[in-house]
């Protein structure tokens, strides 16, 4: 799965909703309108496009090929591309690599490929009049490298590009190629189903837009035999799993080839970035490579659904220090107050269903913010607009929030979610294993064995999570429930018949013994897993 390990150091395109503004120029040639465009924005409607998770591009290679490899390499050489340390090849990992060529030491600047080699939403089209369509527009970066792509592709040997895209995947590994009934059954139990469906939706609506307003109107520059919903598909595929934006370039954001042929580990921290004294894209190694070895880089601190989102690979359970799963919360329409929390948070861009992120080593803050709010009793009214603030991460008010009255119920309120969220888990992959995959082609049953896999795998480490903040919860709420217990055994032990002074004594030793094994029951369940409690976790309580 070598193209799904591709670099996206942050969040780019949270949302493909594309504004479109009326050019600043007049190019009559290229708008033979009455009236100048206006602006217009970009919809997210599906009617118009059908999804077709089957078809390919008439361009790029297979997956795991290295046919085009070596005229890769000849073209970057030739273009200004400095001698490398490291070279094309199939790897364990992935299924093409960079591996070393000669021995790499730990904290070695590696790549320097030149500003020359970069695509970005300035590069020079092999079209001029299409980029310049696009441009006075005032088409964002996203749908205009995305459009970029495909009519290089489209000319081929003329395309500057040519020898990069021959060397791009057909098919990237991608949630975007996954068919709706894909998702909704090899998915259903996570979070990343709904995100992915997003996605699809915006991509598609993108596409729609650009058809409506900008292609339809010049058919000759934009001819849907070549601006279609496939390759659109094939082109922000490429985008969300090779894109990378460079912070010592003020972000831009840039396709980089050769660059973008490095895979991912959950063990390296180093990234790309612009290096300005050598003036090319370079990372530095955080760990030595003897020749033979993959070099690898981060692709930044993602949870495995995140990963597989964008890139299409889930990493091995328990190697991602990043991982993390989405806990849906949601406030009850049958609370009191329904109506005041739910304008409390709609005040502050929340809504009603909230997901947060929670990881091995505790959740956000936040989280349990909302908690608070969706258990609060109508007397706490005045705190709702606080709590709903701290509930959001667009805010900078305290979220440190702490209302020892309602802890109780508040922590109730997630576990009962966690444990609604395990349970959809365990259905699914309980069923995994006698799914029946319904295929008569062997290319796709080995398609739907895949995708199953994959699935199984996010479902296992995101499960696995929440069955760590399960555990942590229970024991948290027992021993709340324990400290409120221990008052009322003192206050028996002193209220007992002091008539009877021989009984009191024989009282007395039995209710000592009684709060004594408490104690140690108490501190026993606590040594249960020593060491796994986290600084994050407890911080939050």
């Amino acid at each position: 799965m070598a193209e799904a390990y591709r670099i996206f150091h942050s969040t780019l395109f949270p949302t493909l909703s594309l504004q479109l503004s009326k050019p600043s120029h007049s190019y009559p040639s290229l708008l033979s309108l009455k009236q100048a465009p206006r602006k217009v924005q970009c919809s997210v409607s599906t009617s118009e496009t059908k999804w077709n998770a089957t078809q390919q591009v008439p361009w790029g290679c297979d997956i795991d090929s290295l046919e085009n490899a070596e005229d890769l390499q000849k073209w970057l050489s030739g273009s200004g591309l400095p001698p490398q340390k490291m070279s094309i090849d199939k790897v364990e990992v992935g299924e093409r690599g960079l591996v070393a060529l000669k021995n790499i030491r730990k904290g070695e600047k590696l790549l320097f490929v030149p500003p020359s080699l970069f695509i970005t939403a300035d590069s020079e089209w092999s079209s001029p009049e299409a980029g310049q369509v696009l441009k006075q527009y005032s088409v964002p970066d996203w749908p205009l490298l995305a459009t970029y792509l495909i009519s290089e592709a489209s000319v081929q040997k003329s395309s500057r590009w040519s020898n990069y895209i021959s060397a791009l995947p057909r098919q990237p590994y991608s949630l975007l190629y996954w068919t709706r009934e894909e998702l909704d059954r090899y998915l259903e139990a996570s979070q990343i189903r709904q995100r992915a469906i997003e996605r699809v939706t915006d991509v598609i609506g993108t596409y729609n837009d650009l058809r409506l307003r900008i292609f339809s109107k010049y058919p000759d520059l934009f001819p849907e035999e070549v601006f279609n919903m496939e390759t659109f598909r094939w082109s922000f595929g490429i985008l969300f799993s090779r894109l990378v934006r460079l912070p010592s370039m003020d972000g831009k954001v840039a396709l980089v080839p050769w660059a973008d042929m490095l895979n991912h580990s959950c063990e390296v921290e180093t990234f790309l970035d612009y290096d300005k004294s050598s003036q090319g894209v370079v990372f530095t190694t955080d760990r030595a490579y003897q020749p033979g070895e993959q070099v690898f880089i981060s692709y930044g601190k993602k949870s495995n659904g995140e990963l597989l989102l964008s890139y299409g690979f889930v990493p091995k359970e328990g190697t991602n220090p990043s991982d993390s799963v989405e806990l849906p919360l949601s406030l009850k329409k049958s609370d009191k107050c329904y109506k005041e929390k739910l304008g409390a948070l709609r005040k502050h861009g929340l809504s009603a269903s909230q997901c947060y992120p929670i990881q091995i080593t505790g959740w956000p803050l936040e989280l349990m913010a909302y908690a608070y709010l969706a258990v609060s009793p109508p007397s706490m009214s005045k705190q709702f607009h606080e709590m709903a603030a701290a509930a959001s991460n667009k805010s900078t008010l305290k979220k440190d929030l702490r209302y020892p009255d309602i802890e109780e119920k508040a922590l109730q309120f997630i576990l009962d979610s966690c444990e609604s969220s395990i349970s959809k888990y365990s259905k699914f992959l309980q069923a995994s294993g006698s799914m029946d995959l319904d295929v008569t082609s062997p290319k796709q049953l080995n398609r739907r064995v895949f995708l199953k896999q994959l699935a199984v795998d996010l479902c296992t480490s995101e499960q696995r999570i929440l069955f760590r903040a399960q555990y942590i919860l229970r024991r948290r709420l027992r021993d709340m429930r324990s400290e409120l217990k221990r008052p009322s055994l003192r206050i028996l032990q002193l209220s007992l018949d002091s008539s009877s002074a021989q009984h009191q004594r024989s009282s007395d030793s039995t209710q000592e013994v009684l709060v004594e094994e408490s104690e140690e029951e108490y501190d026993g369940r606590r040594s249960l897993n020593p060491g796994e409690d986290t600084t994050d976790m407890k911080s939050l309580w």
